[in-house]
């Protein structure tokens, strides 16, 4: 009795200091991503950050967040920031959830939604008309080869809408008008699905087909079949909709010396990238999102369709693949699945260790450090894997 005794008290020990030690490993993995943040924020071109990691497996719920307003005004984690590209998530979502209530297939023309209007001549390349081909699945991926309004290249030379966001900073622009704009000005750049080229055109059109179908306009879509039902109640469209639940004003973003947010032409950007969320709001939805509560697990895969878009990324239907080794050769051997913005902006789940990932550096210059932040907190939260798998 008393060495079955003896035994059951080292064994509880052993696990009581097992224990111990993972929670000391991962304050460790905290301060090390502590430490890296700050490193970041220090950055004279960084104003203000947002970072938060997420994992219910690994007990893991760090929430980094700094940097103050021009008026020296502190930015704190109830300040939402603006999301860009990672709206193109949300709009690929929505098409998603209407393709499985039959309202919709992803390989439909898109003809068949929108009007004479916006596709007489759509897609005229090299002397032919191929608007009437162009599919839903093709804009979710960026193969239609239609142009980037908002950074292509127009026929006669003159500002793109990326560059009439600075030089007419007042103007409020309507998603038609920026889908005229790229057929006014532009010229389609290969023949629908055979290539890739990365344009918000497509998800200017994949926000009207939404519009369409549900009767209802976009934020509002958002509203209540992801923002409501998910608890996101600091999340809206910029310039177009209001949170859910009183919330701090949108922390400022820069494109390299100029403050960007308080332009009303930053409303040319909508369904491609017109969200404002908090950190915690969106890993909120992508965690509903790859553990099926808004789609089915064989949607999502659908999703997950992958074309080479550039070294280390890929593309499926409004999701990014980034595989960091191929990115960088000395970053993790890790995969994670979101999106980005040229915001520096980041909202990523890594399967392999169930870390979810959002935040900002809120400035254009920073995009490429902030996928190398990323990639630097999952080799930390890999090491602590490692290191418990040891003892």
């Amino acid at each position: 009795m008393k060495q079955l005794y003896l035994a059951t008290v080292i064994l509880f020990v052993l696990l009581f200091l097992s224990g111990c030690s993972s929670d000391l490993n991962r304050d460790k993995a905290r301060k090390r991503t502590e430490k890296l943040f700050l490193k970041e924020l220090a950055k004279d071109d960084v104003h203000n950050a947002f970072l938060q990691v997420y994992s219910p497996s690994q007990k893991i719920d760090w929430n980094f967040v700094g940097g103050q307003f021009q008026n020296g005004e502190a930015v704190t984690a109830v300040n939402p920031f603006y999301t860009a590209s990672i709206g193109k998530t949300f709009t690929a979502t929505a098409i998603a959830v209407l393709a499985e209530e039959g309202r919709l297939k992803l390989n439909d023309k898109i003809a068949l939604f929108l009007p004479d209007s916006v596709m007489e001549n759509l897609h005229v390349f090299e002397g032919k008309d191929y608007s009437n081909e162009i599919t839903i699945a093709q804009l979710l991926q960026h193969t239609s080869g239609l142009p980037d309004y908002f950074e292509g290249e127009t026929i006669d030379g003159s500002k793109n809408v990326m560059e009439l966001l600075f030089a007419n900073p007042e103007k409020f622009w309507n998603p038609n008008e920026t889908v005229r704009f790229a057929k006014e000005k532009m010229q389609p750049l290969f023949v629908p699905d055979t290539n890739y080229n990365y344009t918000d055109t497509e998800y200017v059109l994949l926000g009207l087909i939404i519009e369409k179908l549900s009767e209802v306009s976009l934020h509002e879509f958002f509203r209540t079949h992801f923002f409501e039902p998910l608890g996101m109640k600091n999340s809206f469209m910029f310039l177009r909709s209001e949170p859910a639940a009183e919330t701090a004003r949108m922390a400022e973003v820069y494109a390299g010396e100029t403050e960007v947010s308080s332009m009303k032409s930053l409303s040319a950007d909508w369904a491609g990238g017109g969200l404002v969320s908090t950190a915690g709001d969106l890993n909120r939805f992508q965690q509903a999102l790859f553990t099926g509560e808004i789609i089915s697990e064989a949607t999502l895969e659908e999703m997950q369709n992958w074309i080479p878009e550039t070294r280390g990324m890929e593309y499926g239907y409004g999701l990014r693949k980034i595989s960091f080794k191929k990115l960088f050769p000395v970053l993790p051997d890790l995969a994670v699945v979101g999106h980005s913005g040229i915001t520096g902006s980041f909202m990523y789940y890594c399967p392999e260790l169930d870390v979810f990932l959002a935040g900002t550096l809120n400035q254009t210059e920073q995009v490429k450090n902030s996928a190398v932040l990323m990639a630097k907190v999952l080799s930390f939260i890999n090491d602590l894997g490692r290191i418990e798998k040891r003892n």
